[in-house]
């Protein structure tokens, strides 16, 4: 259980919201009322009053903001040099505690409904669909968004896993009401915080889902705060990497020189002069005339085979990759004035990882990496948690044996100094077997090695694929909770169990059993990393945040990165556990301490004097491909 303040992050005296009415006569109006001082509201602005009327209660209140979608209401903020501390994201947390099982009897006991007008989490629908003008201020008597308000969270709460990473989702959002034809009032909004704290202290861990929504919650003030301030995007250095690796760009139309040269060794090589190597279906039939049986494009099979067409073939998918996903058309609609703005979704997959609505910015490739160059006066640094899931999973399980081989040095190495395999190599194909369920070939062979020496950790895993080859959910360690098997997958197990069964069907049961467990069990371990992300995040924020207030004025403006960021380091990248800051030179030491301290924070929040570690890989420097 975890101890929190009765007035910190989601606890009592939070305040009421903001929102955008469209009245009759009245026009676009903003409403802020703070909850615990009734319903009048504290003022009626017009939107383009709101960012006035928050920075001066930001500045007075050090409040927390509680609105309907961050995504929604921050990013006009921003644009107007307003920051806020914190936020209560409702369509978020809402979607994390109407899932968990921590959360399950009191929803059982029914009075507190889901709200229609309240849109679906990003992982819960595939389009979430904004629910329009809804805003909250927050109370004055809350303390300051950080998560230095919670104590650890101490033993996890054993075997219950969480969401699928996989899922990606489509953030298209409009304005259409979704309340009978009208938007959520303020009054409306309240009483969705109120359903919510009530799911809260209810459950069978108030402390932790707190520090969860907290996290949660500040990870979508630091999306829109990505999108605002942008990547430093240098688009010489891309236009020369793409030269380098294509060719000249080529006329609308036309694919660019080197790589019609190895399409044209393709065709030469399997006999077929029309192919199109970019049709799946036609360079199939063509490679199986010409005596390659293969059952897809992928690389992997491709290079399983001996034949002339192979290399050039690989190479010239390899390239369509780079043109596809990063070429010309792709800097032209992503690069403006120096500056690469994807739209981050915060909890966006199953698990709590983030996914992006267009851009591309979780699959940067290395040979692009060189076109994100610090302005002048500035720099990278650049930080990710070595090994994360593992240590992660060693936290969970408490597994003292794990957290050992894991102190002070790459866990890897650390399995082969403490004899439980031959080689680092060895030790990833464990590890990573361990964690996804693999039970053949050489990850099979190896995991029960790890199931002798970490038997902790190891129990935490198998009882989350138990669990999920039943069908039940798995929780993480704070508390989001995994989704059920589709009826397709029950229907599959239920029909293995009626008389008429046939072997084939008792098959198929257990194969899609095994299936569904192998991803709570990677659930229970990714889930809880994306949170120790979040909390490192969160912390850090806060930290850069301080230290911009000592950035000397001499410091030139980072370029493009908006009011609030222009002299202040800010986080200007996230891969779930990598990082990266742009900073002024002056303080980028005390950044690059204050990332290392942050990581730290987040293992001691979680975990709280349990000895594993988080290690990360940092460097200061001027190009992303520079930090290795």
């Amino acid at each position: 259980m975890v101890a929190v303040p009765a007035d910190s992050v989601v606890g009592a005296r939070e305040n009421g919201r903001v929102q955008i009415v469209v009245g009759a006569g009245e026009g676009d109006r903003v409403v802020l009322v703070d909850p615990d001082a009734g319903p009048a509201p504290i003022a009626v602005v017009a939107a383009d009053a709101l960012p006035e009327a928050v920075r001066d209660l930001e500045e007075r209140e050090h409040p927390r903001w509680v609105w309907v979608e961050t995504r929604r209401w921050y990013p006009r903020l921003l644009q107007a040099g307003v920051r806020v501390e914190r936020c209560h994201d409702l369509r978020l947390c809402g979607a994390i505690l109407d899932r968990s099982t921590s959360t399950s009897a009191a929803r059982a006991s029914g009075g507190m409904p889901r709200p229609a007008w309240l849109p679906p989490g990003p992982a819960d629908a595939a389009t979430a669909t904004a629910t329009g003008p809804v805003v909250a201020s927050a109370s004055p008597h809350s303390t300051l968004f950080d998560l230095d308000d919670f104590d650890a969270v101490g033993v996890p709460r054993g075997t219950e896993p969480p969401v699928d990473p996989t899922r990606r989702v489509d953030t298209a959002t409009d304005d259409a009401p979704r309340s009978g034809g009208s938007t959520p009032t303020a009054t409306q909004v309240a009483d969705e915080l109120a359903r919510q704290l009530a799911l809260v202290e209810g459950s069978t861990d108030p402390g932790a889902l707190r520090l969860l929504l907290a996290a949660e919650s500040a990870g979508a003030l630091i999306g829109v705060e990505l999108q605002a301030a942008g990547l430093p995007w240098d688009r010489a250095v891309h236009e020369a990497v793409l030269e380098e690796e294509l060719g000249p760009r080529p006329a609308p139309g036309w694919k660019p020189t080197r790589m019609e040269a190895l399409a044209s060794r393709v065709r030469d090589e399997l006999g077929a002069a029309s192919v199109n190597l970019d049709s799946q279906v036609d360079l199939l039939r063509a490679l199986r005339g010409a005596g390659i049986q293969v059952g897809s494009t992928a690389r992997w099979e491709l290079r399983e085979h001996d034949h002339p067409a192979i290399d050039p073939l690989v190479a010239y998918k390899k390239l369509a990759r780079l043109l596809s996903a990063n070429g010309w058309a792709w800097l032209d609609e992503w690069v403006v004035d120096g500056r690469f703005r994807p739209e981050y979704v915060p909890g966006g997959t199953a698990t709590g990882r983030w996914a992006t609505s267009g851009g591309g910015a979780l699959q940067l490739p290395k040979n692009v990496r060189s076109a994100v160059v610090a302005d002048p006066g500035w720099t990278l640094v650049v930080a990710d948690a070595a090994q994360l899931e593992p240590r992660v999973l060693a936290g969970m399980a408490r597994d003292a044996a794990m957290a050992e081989a894991s102190r002070g040095r790459d866990l890897y190495r650390g399995l082969v100094d403490a004899g439980v395999v031959a080689t680092r190599d060895e030790a990833k194909i464990a590890i990573l077997g361990a964690m996804y369920g693999a039970t053949t070939g050489e990850s099979g062979r190896l995991v029960p090695r790890l199931a002798r020496a970490f038997p902790r950790a190891m129990r935490l895993v198998d009882q989350a694929a138990r669990d999920g080859e039943r069908g039940a959910a798995v929780t993480t360690l704070l508390g989001r909770s995994s989704p059920l098997p589709p009826a397709e997958w029950r229907a599959v197990q239920a029909r293995a169990t009626e008389p008429d069964a046939t072997a084939a069907d008792e098959r198929r049961a257990r194969s899609t059993a095994r299936d569904w467990g192998r991803f709570t069990r990677n659930f229970v371990v990714q889930g809880s990393a994306a949170e120790w992300s979040l909390c490192w995040m969160a912390a850090l924020r806060g930290r850069l945040h301080a230290i911009g207030a000592d950035v000397p004025s001499t410091t030139p403006d980072a370029r493009g990165a908006g009011p609030v960021f222009g002299r202040s380091p800010h986080l200007v990248y996230f891969l779930h556990d990598e990082i990266i800051v742009h900073a002024p030179r002056e303080v980028a030491d005390e950044v690059a301490a204050a990332v290392r301290d942050s990581a730290r924070g987040a293992g001691r929040l979680l975990f709280g004097d349990f000895p594993v570690e988080f290690p990360l890989d940092l460097a200061v420097v001027d190009s992303y491909a520079s930090a290795g």
